[in-house]
């Protein structure tokens, strides 16, 4: 990203509506949210990820001559249009839902606020980067939940659609909780850790699976991991491993990190035939992984039938979020500064009641459980409400008003989730490394209910809107009623 001029990572619609503003010398500043309205997998929550990559984009955004020579070749554009694209910067505000963090349906993740043609234009790379990187952190923190503090590599590059969803789709991977990837330029770009065994080739290549072994330990003693299904796991993988461990041990080189890796079979069967092999044989502490086209589902299946595995390879699954590919994220108008520098709100209606905007510039609030630290709810309000925790707190649902919920006076925490990520077009935030937002990222799951993470039937979080803007909401909705 950081070589590729993104400026036309758009769909032609953003340019012809920003000529449509042009002509018809609109420069109103305007805001935008990008939000998602269901959780990926029906799951109870998703993870934030990609906002990195989406700060690199804004600055970058610039019109180069190709660009431009580009545009005119198309006859649509006008050149004093394109003119105005040849001198264009982002001058606008970015808020933003730190990477990482746990959210929710409706809740602003990006807020922009910035002149409409400014604002139009970022849409759609905005909405590439975010719900990419938002999808895959969500299936990752999904598959690692299921392994239930085994690790999890990601290794699903070649089976990724393409070399930017398999290289961002690592990052995001790592972000979600997985502990390395088997991508070697993820592992360059983003400072994390890379890892790998060997293909089914490497043994094919030798004249037998012992010599094959051998040598591979013999090159990297320190890790380790011999692949035992090329012929048989039970009758020829695991005892030519068992004899190349103990050459090893009876040459005094350490065994620091070793153990096996199976890629097909009746994983749950065979793992605990070959755990009992390596304890009999005296390594009890050898690792055993599994690859094999597994997901959150099948791990979670593999550990309640008492699956022996500790360590766990996931590809196509994960990388490509297989069950479900998209995230859904949009990006709507909810408001138009007016001259004296206030917001007027706007809606976007809907057959659909789900796809019914909250108006206004918005920010949102976590509340905590002050006692466990675990999320109650969040509430999305407008940006001049203030809020007491020393006082009580009424909270309800904006679908089902009259259920009501009321949090007593110092029995919750509040946290406001969009931070300030760039100001008047200048970047003030400084992004954390991955492996730092991974960090970040395991302390919020740590936030969620159990309840919440399950696969099935998750209990779901309520995202609230505050009175204000609830009226705000309803007002609007009774005039256009009435109109």
């Amino acid at each position: 990203m950081s070589t590729l001029n993104l400026t036309l990572l758009t769909d032609l619609y953003e340019l012809t509506m920003m000529q449509g503003y042009f002509k018809n010398n609109n420069h109103d500043v305007v805001v935008f949210d990008a939000f998602y309205r269901n959780n990926p997998c029906d799951g109870g929550y998703a993870i934030c990820a990609g906002l990195a990559q989406v700060i690199d984009y804004i600055e970058q955004l610039h019109f180069d001559a190709d660009d431009i020579a580009y545009l005119r070749s198309l006859s649509i554009f006008e050149d004093d249009f394109l003119a105005y694209l040849g001198s264009f910067h982002f001058s606008g505000d970015i808020y933003a839902v730190p990477e990482g963090s746990v959210i929710f349906p409706r809740e602003p993740l990006i807020k922009v606020i910035a002149p409409i043609m400014e604002a139009q234009l970022i849409e759609t790379a905005i909405l590439n980067i975010l719900n990419h990187q938002s999808l895959i952190a969500t299936k990752a923190a999904r598959v690692c939940y299921a392994a239930q503090g085994d690790g999890v590599m990601e290794f699903g590059l070649r089976r990724a659609q393409g070399p930017d969803s398999g290289t961002y789709g690592a990052r995001a991977a790592m972000i979600g909780g997985c502990k390395g990837t088997s991508n070697v330029l993820a592992g360059q770009l983003f400072d994390v850790p890379v890892l790998g065994t060997h293909a089914h080739s490497w043994i094919m290549s030798f004249p037998d699976e012992y010599t094959a072994f051998r040598e591979y330990a013999r090159l990297y003693p320190s890790a380790c991991i011999l692949l035992v299904d090329t012929y048989d796991t039970l009758k020829s993988g695991v005892p030519n491993a068992i004899r190349v461990f103990t050459e090893m041990r009876k040459q005094g080189i350490p065994l620091t990190y070793y153990g096996v890796r199976m890629d097909s079979g009746d994983l749950a069967y065979l793992s605990k035939k070959v755990r009992k092999m390596l304890d009999a044989a005296g390594f009890p502490d050898a690792v055993i992984s599994a690859s094999n086209d597994l997901d959150e589902y099948l791990i979670a299946s593999l550990k309640q039938q008492g699956a022996a595995i500790t360590s766990w390879g996931v590809g196509t699954n994960l990388i490509t979020s297989k069950d479900n590919p998209a995230f859904g994220g949009v990006y709507k108008l909810a408001a138009i500064q007016k001259e004296d520098g206030s917001f007027q709100p706007k809606i976007k209606l809907s057959e659909n009641i789900e796809k019914v905007t909250n108006p206004g510039n918005k920010t949102f609030y976590r509340i905590y459980d002050k006692a466990t630290g675990k999320i109650k709810a969040d509430l999305i309000c407008l940006v001049d409400e203030v809020f007491d925790e020393t006082a009580p707190l009424k909270l309800f649902d904006p679908a089902a008003p009259w259920k009501k919920t009321r949090l007593a006076a110092g029995s919750y925490t509040l946290r406001e989730m969009l931070v300030p990520v760039i100001v008047q077009g200048k970047t003030i935030y400084t992004s954390p490394t991955v492996m730092e937002i991974r960090e970040i990222c395991a302390r919020e799951k740590d936030t969620l209910w159990e309840e919440t993470r399950r696969f099935e039937n998750p209990h779901e979080v309520y995202v609230d809107l505050s009175q204000k803007l609830y009226d705000m909401k309803t007002g609007l909705l009774n005039q256009m009623n009435r109109d």
